[in-house]
Order: C-alpha cells, then structure tokens, then sequence
C-alpha cells in the first residue's frame, strides 16, 4: 500500500488532507517561499482535532538552510513546542555554508524532538553530494528524505530518486515530492519505487469579498482574492492513482 503525505498550508488543508485519505500532514505556512514554521495555534489545533499525523516544518524562515545562531534558536525552541502540544514528529533540514548537512545542529534538534518521528525536507536537494547527504541522515536516525532528486519536481529527478532508493536500501525511507499530480504519479511511483509520496494537491479557492479596493495591494501575491486549499477530491485520486497497479 503507497501512502500519501500532504503538504498542507493551513488547518483548513490539513482536514481536507485528512478527508482525502493521508496518513499525514506536513503542516506549514507561507508555501510561496518553500514553507515556514505554522503558528502555535496552527499546531495546537491541528493536534487536538486531527486522526492523522501532524508533522510540522521547523523553518524559522524562505531562502537558504544556512542559520545564524539566532534562528536556530528559534528552531530549538519550536521543536520544544511541537514535542509539548503532542505532535507525531517533525520536518527538519539545515546545511552548512558548503552545502553539507549539518549534522551536529540536526542532531541537536532531533535529541531535543524525544520520541517524534522526524521528516529530513527538500534541504537536502539542495545539498552539494546527494548520496554522502543521504549517509548523514541515516546516520542521523531520520525516519525519512523528502526529495525531488536535486531536481526541480520529482518527475524530473526520477532516475535519482530510483538511485537514492537503491542506497538507502530499507535504511530509511525516500519519498518522492515536487510538482506531484494526477497526470505523473504512477509514473513517478513506478519509476522510484518509493511507497510513499508527498503533494500538496492544492486548487484555488475564490474569495467571498464583494468590495474590492483596486488601489492597492497587502503584499507581493498577484491576486489577493484568490488563495490555494488542498482538495480532498485531489488527494483520493493521487491515492486511488499510485496503488493502481494495472
């Protein structure tokens, strides 16, 4: 049986991910800038209201995975809250300046993560060696790699993927996310050999605001009256797709 992670951008995608049938959430805000940490309340209700599993990005900010010592504080202190509202695991990934994983301060949020599980994110496509990346982090004790195979959507990393499937070897699980959908995800699937996989499964959601103001705008989106909610009915079919074997 193939499972289904859901990168889910609010609590409202997560019950969605949640109806359509995953196993688990990646919970996070501000998806436009590859995901950050979601709010305390974000976590707590999730927790308190979700069957499935709740795993929150620890992501003080976009850009790169190089901290300074004040934003891995930061980090420290999210995993000390996710650990106490009950949460099933984590989502971690920092590098060093030359592109390996920094293993001394993963290992220093994982001791402090306890008994959650812990998700190593697209970090590590962004690694300067895949395969010693992939070592490091089994070494690291992570349950599993979120990856696209160094590349810009996993279709496209595909042949790496097999390869890094290959390596690891039932060490560690790889899971295949970026630019997953309807259209390739048996072919993703069949051509990595992962069981289990990862997308958002967004659709756009039209605003309900009657009065617009057109002089100005609240931020950098190019249309604020419109906003991307996971879709229950994307999710069973990305589901129903990757367990069809025929």
């Amino acid at each position: 049986m193939i499972t289904m992670e859901v990168c889910a951008n609010s609590l409202r995608s997560a019950f969605a991910a949640q109806e359509g049938g995953a196993v688990r959430v990646e919970l996070c805000d501000n998806l436009p800038e590859g995901g950050t940490t979601p709010s305390y309340a974000q976590i707590k209700m999730a927790v308190k209201s979700l069957r499935i599993q709740v795993y929150p990005i620890i992501r003080p900010r976009g850009g790169d995975f190089l901290y300074n010592e004040l934003e891995f504080e930061l980090m420290k202190e999210d995993v000390r809250v996710c650990r106490e509202l009950g949460c099933q695991g984590i989502v971690i990934g920092i590098l060093k300046a030359d592109g390996s994983v920094d293993s001394e301060r993963c290992a220093e949020l994982i001791g402090l993560a306890g008994n959650m599980g812990v998700t190593f994110h697209r970090a590590f496509d962004m690694s300067s060696d895949l395969n010693k990346a992939l070592e490091d982090i089994i070494d690291l004790g992570c349950e599993r790699i979120l990856s696209s195979g160094g590349e810009a959507s996993a279709w496209k990393g595909s042949a790496v993927l097999y390869d890094l499937v290959k390596q690891a070897a039932g060490r560690i699980s790889i899971m295949p996310g970026a630019g997953i959908s309807t259209g390739n995800i048996k072919e993703i699937i069949s051509h990595t050999g992962s069981t289990e996989f990862h997308a958002s499964a967004r659709s756009a959601v039209q605003s309900a605001m009657k009065f617009r103001n057109p002089r100005l705008s609240m931020g950098s989106l190019a249309d604020e009256f419109s906003y991307d909610l996971t879709d229950p009915r994307i999710v069973r079919e990305l589901i129903t797709l990757a367990n069809d074997t025929k």
